[in-house]
């Protein structure tokens, strides 16, 4: 693979909500409503969930160090963490991948999301085979409806970290090698 092809399969683009997903609509005015995408090997497992599992068991270290400081900040104000959510997961029969809940499961398309007094959010995994495009793709998108001030401004300054959190995840999982 030339070093142009292996660029490609690296870049990751910002797209409108796929017009299948989910999640559109799933707020009537969301705070924030974002997609990216990354083109993907044909023979990509279409199990969008196997796919929503890999992205987060292969995100880069960094992000783990961020989600320890954002925890250590929200704490005090009493919203969830993400300590909390894995330590609930076992104890209550919520299924969850990671530390989001799982709300629904779609042939090409899995809706994990969480609800706390701030804000509410659903993030969308989807495998899209998309001719116009020439190819196919995951997408990740997410959608947000804040609840009150501390929704909105905690969306503000967590809204440039979650754009290079999901940019990097898409990435470093195809670094890695998607699971076919």
């Amino acid at each position: 693979m030339s070093s142009r092809q292996h660029a490609e399969w690296l870049r990751t683009e910002s797209v409108e909500p796929p017009l299948g997903s989910h999640i559109r609509g799933t707020y009537r005015e969301p705070d924030l409503a974002d997609a990216y995408r990354i083109r993907v090997p044909d023979t990509v497992s279409s199990d969008p969930e196997r796919l929503a599992r890999h992205l987060f068991d292969t995100s880069p270290r960094w992000v783990a160090v961020l989600m320890r400081i954002r925890d250590s900040i929200v704490a005090v104000v009493g919203l969830k963490t993400a300590w909390r959510l894995r330590r609930s997961s076992r104890n209550d029969a919520v299924e969850r991948v990671g530390i989001f809940r799982i709300y629904e499961r779609h042939a090409d398309e899995i809706v994990l999301g969480e609800d706390d007094r701030h804000l509410d959010f659903r993030l969308s995994v989807m495998r899209e085979s998309q001719a116009a495009a020439h190819g196919t793709y995951v997408t990740v998108a997410t959608c947000v409806d804040c609840h009150n001030l501390l929704g909105r401004t905690y969306l503000s300054l967590i809204a440039p970290f979650h754009r290079a959190v999901v940019r990097s995840t898409l990435r470093r999982a195809a670094r890695v090698g998607w699971p076919e």
